[in-house]
């Protein structure tokens, strides 16, 4: 048993063997709260090579506790380093704390380095809980951060800054774009609801799924400001509209409709909805439903959709409990199925340094 402390082992994530950066990596996965503590030291005191790790591994570990020490290293004088910070908050946006959002907002206000600033807006429009600080930012003592803070919120058109854009309106450097803004989002709103009024008056199963697609087709434009509207349709009484919602958020991809859906998921009595609520958070990617596809798996209309989402989760890591049941999928008779698992365990194989099955044979027959 390695006796090293978890900071000696991350300080080997950059170590020239690769048997002991294989090490630290798997401490620090398995580490909890300590692991993410001498991360979020190493980005203060290491080298650039090791900050630029540690904010790889942190964004692996998706604890939002290193939110604010990743804001941080936005400042920091390397290149690579800040690129290793941005890469690690945006593979983080779901999972970042209101602390991280507050400190992002005002690095925008405060950085004079407009490639960072542009980075940092970015950012905000895929962080789900940026909407409270850039409102409260509308209120900022400076005429240039309450403009800052209008101008993204015009952009990302997100209905939670509705009241902060009305209490806004007595300043005169944002009274024009917030006025502008809330029109746009009062005509974004009118158009979805008109859109899934129609859709409820439909009659008949064939013509249903025709409306219900041509709704999605129809409102697929407006893209991510649609978004907390669409949250909301999710749990609308008629079955066809929930369906429609759950296509639409997996169509514009924003991590916000992660934890609705995954709602959807578990409680919804209609299995269209949950087949769509499976389809919708594969594409977009995020780790956190991987129990529920497990428990969807053995689910006959849910199963192929259920291991294709999977197959699509990009952190890895967190299937790795699930090894044995994918090599066992490998031999299913559903070619989707088997085909899925077995990229699947491929996938955990390399990452233990393990040959895929079936490439030592291939490599024999060389």
């Amino acid at each position: 048993m390695s006796k090293e402390t978890i900071e000696t082992l991350v300080s080997e994530l950059t170590h020239e063997e690769e048997w002991r950066r294989m090490r630290a990596t798997a401490a620090c996965l398995a580490g909890g709260p300590r692991a993410v503590q001498a991360l979020t030291q190493a980005l203060e005191s290491g080298d650039v090579a090791l900050r630029v790790e540690a904010a790889a591994m942190l964004s692996r570990i998706k604890d939002p506790a290193a939110g604010v020490s990743l804001v941080g290293l936005l400042r920091d004088s390397e290149e690579t380093v800040r690129q290793a910070a941005f890469s690690a908050l945006e593979q983080m946006a779901g999972n970042l704390d209101d602390e991280t959002a507050a400190g992002l907002v005002r690095s925008l206000h405060e950085s004079s380095d407009e490639d960072v600033r542009n980075r940092v807006r970015q950012l905000l429009g895929v962080i789900p809980n940026a909407i409270t600080p850039l409102c409260e930012m509308l209120t900022h003592p400076e005429g240039e951060a309450q403009a800052t803070a209008a101008t993204i919120l015009e952009h990302l058109l997100d209905p939670r800054s509705a009241n902060g854009l009305i209490d806004a309106m007595s300043f005169p450097a944002v009274r024009d774009t917030a006025v502008r803004t809330l029109k746009k989002l009062g005509a974004i709103r009118d158009r979805i609801d008109a859109t899934f009024n129609a859709l409820r008056d439909v009659e008949g199963a064939s013509e249903r799924e025709e409306a219900r697609m041509s709704t999605v087709m129809d409102l697929l434009g407006i893209g991510r400001p649609a978004v907390e509207i669409l949250i909301e349709y999710l749990e609308d009484d008629d079955w066809v509209v929930r369906e429609a919602a759950a296509d639409l958020l997996g169509k514009i991809g924003d991590v916000r409709a992660v934890e609705p859906l995954m709602k959807r998921l578990q409680l919804d009595k209609d299995t269209g909805v949950k087949e769509y609520a499976v389809k919708s958070l594969g594409l977009i990617g995020d780790p956190r439903p991987a129990q529920l596809y497990i428990e969807a798996i053995p689910i006959r209309p849910l199963r192929v959709m259920a291991i294709e989402a999977l197959a699509k989760i990009k952190d890895v890591e967190v299937l790795r409990p699930y090894n044995e049941l994918f090599n066992r999928l490998r031999t299913d008779r559903d070619g989707i199925v088997s085909y899925s698992a077995g990229l699947i365990a491929d996938k955990l194989a390399a990452l233990e340094g393990e040959q895929p099955v079936g490439q030592e044979e291939s490599d024999d027959h060389e």
